[in-house]
């Protein structure tokens, strides 16, 4: 599994011209689920995500988790972070799950943070030819990366 966190000042995620999902001051975390990757994994992402410290303390230092702030997060499936380059110019998705599990190690994301604690977590459509509006914030963004 990998996930792209991304500090942001906001952030939303539309359909077909709607916002399916927004956020204030958070994370925008971009989660692309492996072929093989378990509940656990989902489990260690959420936790990983939630008490990571990347938001500036009184002293601007990085201190801060997204517990600690009271942030916010937007979970969208990307499963193109799994694409493979290294053979050609066309990537590869062999490496991802199966849209089904996929889904549900999504979603598993999400529950996690809700679990918790997270003030507000809100997600975008999977499958779905989704637009992404965000504001990033130092800008601050991290791979997390768990096989």
């Amino acid at each position: 599994m990998k996930v792209v966190v991304s500090r942001v000042s906001r952030a939303s995620v539309s359909v077909d011209g709607a916002c399916v999902g927004a956020i204030g001051p958070g994370l925008l975390l971009l989660v692309a689920a492996a072929a093989g990757d378990r509940d656990e994994t989902a489990a260690w992402m959420a936790d990983r995500v939630a008490g990571m410290r990347i938001f500036p303390d009184d002293r601007g230092r990085m201190d801060r988790s997204l517990l600690d702030v009271g942030g916010e997060a937007l979970v969208i499936s990307q499963f193109t972070l799994v694409g493979d380059v290294s053979k050609g110019r066309r990537p590869s998705f062999i490496g991802a799950e199966a849209p089904a599990r996929a889904n549900l190690l999504v979603d598993a994301v999400a529950a996690g943070l809700r679990r918790l604690g997270v003030a507000k977590v809100d997600q975008g459509r999977f499958g779905a030819d989704m637009k992404i509006d965000a504001l990033h914030d130092g800008p601050v963004t991290i791979l997390l990366d768990r096989a």
